[in-house]
């Protein structure tokens, strides 16, 4: 792929998403746009880029964008986060609110690992059973993925990644070489085409949002935008989850790291010392063996 054709390519994809394409990707653009190219009658990703210069190469445009912003992804990925969920987030959570209703966002959702296991650690630590209403939004920018999400099934490769057998054969039914996931896990989790450059005001107020293995992918500026409006959504004792290779330090100011806590953060003058011995009383929650 010569130097313009991938300059054109980066230009396009940081405008319409954010992300930030460097040359040492290149191997990803070819795995992921050379079907794409093939499918117009073209051999090379230089013989393609001119196809998305023309007028009316909108809906091809769309394509080469949700190809390049799909991420790898499966259930309970680095574990973690969702132990970390249940044995102190929802423990702090429930101790500092009278009113039960828990809203979750989950950004750069995927093809829907990520919220179903959310629903289904929620479910097994036994808030939906204690008159808890829980309210997951998942939004990709991606709509093929959504799609997929919101079909809840998978195939065998990839519920073995990840979800231990116990939650399989509790939560899925296997038909043939798929298992679909129960319909009480999938009507926990509402699904929305929705790219992280737009305005999140729309969206709502949030308790916790999981934004993992996103940031990774942008510039420090668009970084620092997205965590200012994140928290301007967010409840003052709300929970931002990063990846394990993402941190808000020395981005912005709006969020502070939980101490002892690697990858959640807390809204910037949050009384964590009032929250920490409520989320670590007890009895912890897991989930993942």
């Amino acid at each position: 792929m010569n130097p313009t054709s991938f300059s054109f390519l980066a230009d396009l994809l940081k405008r319409r998403s954010g992300i930030i394409l460097s040359p040492e990707k290149l191997y990803l653009v070819e795995t992921r746009l050379l079907p794409i190219a093939r499918s117009e009658g073209k051999t090379t990703l230089d013989e393609f880029i001119p196809l998305l210069q023309r007028t009316g190469a909108e809906p091809l445009i769309g394509k080469v964008i949700e190809a390049m912003t799909t991420n790898e992804t499966f259930f309970f990925r680095d574990k973690a986060p969702f132990d970390r969920l249940v044995d102190t987030i929802v423990p702090a959570l429930k101790a500092s609110r009278t009113e039960k209703t828990l809203r979750i966002w989950c950004a750069a959702a995927s093809s829907g690992q990520e919220p179903y296991s959310i629903a289904i650690a929620l479910l097994e630590a036994g808030l939906p059973a204690a008159g808890w209403n829980i309210q997951i939004m998942g939004t990709d920018i991606s709509k093929d993925v959504l799609e997929k999400a919101r079909a809840g099934t998978y195939s065998q490769f990839e519920v073995q990644r990840g979800l231990p057998i116990q939650l399989l054969l509790k939560y899925f039914k296997q038909e043939g070489d798929f298992w679909h996931l129960n319909p009480e896990i999938k009507r926990m989790v509402q699904y929305k085409t929705f790219n992280l450059l737009d305005s999140y005001t729309a969206l709502g107020r949030f308790d916790i949002i999981f934004c993992r293995n996103v940031l990774i992918y942008f510039d420090r500026e668009t970084k620092a935008d997205m965590l200012s409006r994140m928290a301007q959504i967010m409840a003052p004792d709300g929970f931002l989850i990063l990846g394990a290779a993402e941190t808000v330090v020395g981005i912005t100011t709006d969020f502070e790291p939980m101490r002892d806590k690697r990858g959640i953060y807390m809204k910037t003058g949050a009384d964590q010392n009032a929250l920490a011995p409520r989320a670590f009383a007890g009895t912890p929650l897991r989930v993942v063996a």
